[in-house]
């Protein structure tokens, strides 16, 4: 059974800096897209960051510039760097895993990251 446990959201002040991480467990992870999503109140889930197993990343316009998606595939981890911290990021944050050829998917439980002073 595929488990997603994201730690490391809070309390920051606006142009401060978080890392989240998320760890994976239940599964090889060499062969699946990671990726980091969000969801603000009232809004639909957003894409972030993806990195695939070759650490190829894409990111959103939004976060270009100031998130950096990494993953650590020893330790079957993704992580996101998120500097510059603006309100607008404050969001329940997301870990997503998806199977490169299967598309089997798999989501954390969420973290939260409230920006405010």
């Amino acid at each position: 059974q595929v488990q997603l446990v994201e730690s490391g959201g809070g309390l920051v002040q606006p142009g401060g800096s978080l890392r989240l991480s998320c760890a994976a467990s239940g599964s090889s992870f060499r062969l699946y897209t990671m990726g980091w999503y969000r969801q603000a109140p009232g809004k639909q889930r957003e894409l972030l960051a993806l990195i695939g197993s070759g650490a190829s990343t894409n990111y959103a316009d939004s976060v270009k510039g100031r998130f950096t998606i990494s993953r650590d595939n020893a330790k079957n981890m993704v992580y996101l760097q998120m500097n510059s911290l603006k309100p607008d990021d404050t969001a329940v944050y997301y870990c997503n895993v998806r199977h490169i050829v299967t598309t089997e998917t798999y989501w954390g439980q969420g973290t939260q990251v409230t920006v405010s002073s």
